[in-house]
């Protein structure tokens, strides 16, 4: 028996990665900076959707899921890259992003591992990729009066982590 197509209904995640891995793997660089991560991610999005197609539900684009589902992985590498630096006695993330940009990734970088996941990507979606109020709600599934208290939120809690020592 020869395979065929997807049965109607079925995700082709395939054809998805032909037409937006590129996409995946460029906003996985911008927001962790290193190509091998990048491209990890990039392997864990597609390989998420072929073990569990059921968590893309058809309620936005193929090409809005990846978008938040990429940076909801990279968020958590963020995370990880903190907790990985406390527990071996560094205060600072790991990174190897170039020196002149370093110090203000490093500040992005501490604040968003520290942010609950929702409002870092709120962060993310508004402060990195400038998209308005109406695009992050799109993405994020809420309201657009949600977006503005979210971000609110976020310039708080900046605010505070700027008052506390490093």
């Amino acid at each position: 028996m020869v395979a065929s197509g997807p049965v109607q209904g079925e995700l082709d995640v395939e054809r998805l990665y032909r037409a937006h891995g590129h996409h995946v793997l460029r906003r996985a660089r911008a927001l962790l900076g290193s190509e091998e991560e990048s491209r990890d991610v990039l392997q864990e999005v597609f390989l998420s959707l072929v073990q569990s197609p059921g968590q893309f539900e058809q309620r936005s684009s193929p090409a809005t899921w990846l978008y938040s589902a990429t940076t909801h992985r990279c968020l958590n590498r963020i995370r990880d890259r903190r907790n990985r630096a406390r527990l071996l006695g560094s205060g600072m993330p790991s990174s190897d992003v170039g020196a002149p940009r370093a110090e203000q990734t490093v500040q992005a970088a501490r604040l968003l591992a520290e942010l609950p996941d929702e409002l870092a990507q709120a962060a993310v979606y508004y402060y990195i990729d400038e998209s308005t109020h109406e695009e992050i709600a799109t993405i994020m599934g809420c309201s657009r009066r949600h977006v503005g208290d979210l971000l609110a939120r976020v310039k708080q809690w900046a605010e505070a982590l700027e008052r506390r020592p490093a």
